[in-house]
């Protein structure tokens, strides 16, 4: 096929990724990327010895939902820069909406404590180490994640790698609430969210040299 044969078929959108197929390929690295998350957060830390119990307080799902929700919609930011001519205007939103959520109840959270457990609920006992342990987990995820999206197709190189290590990042941070004790909404919505964006910030610096095609 001539290079201008294929310029032709991709601005046409006969040759844009197929979606299911993408998706498909997504979810076999974000799996084998977690697996090797959890692994690794086994070999590095432990499973929190009063998970069982953790399971049952609301705080616990409202954190797995948080992260869990910003991996989605980093996963729907990854296939769509996956794919060429495809349209972002969405994915603000699809970013925005879990990070607002849990901002939302964070603020009701720090308003309705007393003026000297705010520092408690912002701080918790882990700051110093929860960003820096997610970025840590989002290793494996990152490594599949990039190694999918470069089997593709994006355009935009930098938003690319941005979603890609969001993408990680999330799916890190879901495997570290098996681990981290926290349960502060405000601790979560600033640390947690400090962690998957370690990760997307270094997707986005060698998203142009990693992605480009």
């Amino acid at each position: 096929m001539k290079t201008d044969d294929l310029i032709t078929m991709l601005a046409t959108g006969a040759g844009a990724v197929n979606k299911p197929a993408a998706t498909q390929r997504y979810a076999v690295a974000i799996g084998w990327g977690a697996a090797g998350a959890g692994l690794l957060m086994l070999a590095l830390l432990q499973v929190r010895h009063d998970l069982a119990q953790a399971l049952l307080l609301p705080m616990f799902w409202i954190k797995v939902g948080f992260v869990a929700s910003l991996a989605a919609g980093s996963l729907f930011a990854a296939l769509r820069l996956s794919r060429p001519g495809a349209v972002i205007d969405r994915v603000p939103l699809a970013l925005g909406l879990p990070v607002l959520g849990i901002w939302a109840v964070a603020a009701f959270a720090l308003v309705d404590a007393e003026p000297v457990e705010r520092s408690k609920l912002f701080f918790g006992d882990t700051w110093k180490s929860c960003p820096l342990l997610i970025a840590l987990l989002s290793l494996p995820v990152f490594a599949a994640v990039l190694h999918t999206m470069k089997d593709l197709a994006p355009t935009r190189p930098r938003l690319a790698g941005f979603a890609a290590g969001l993408l990680s990042g999330s799916v890190a941070a879901v495997v570290y609430c098996l681990h981290c004790p926290e349960m502060g909404a405000p601790f979560i919505g600033f640390w947690y969210l400090l962690g998957t964006l370690i990760p997307a910030a270094i997707g986005a610096m060698i998203g142009n040299s990693i992605l480009r095609w």
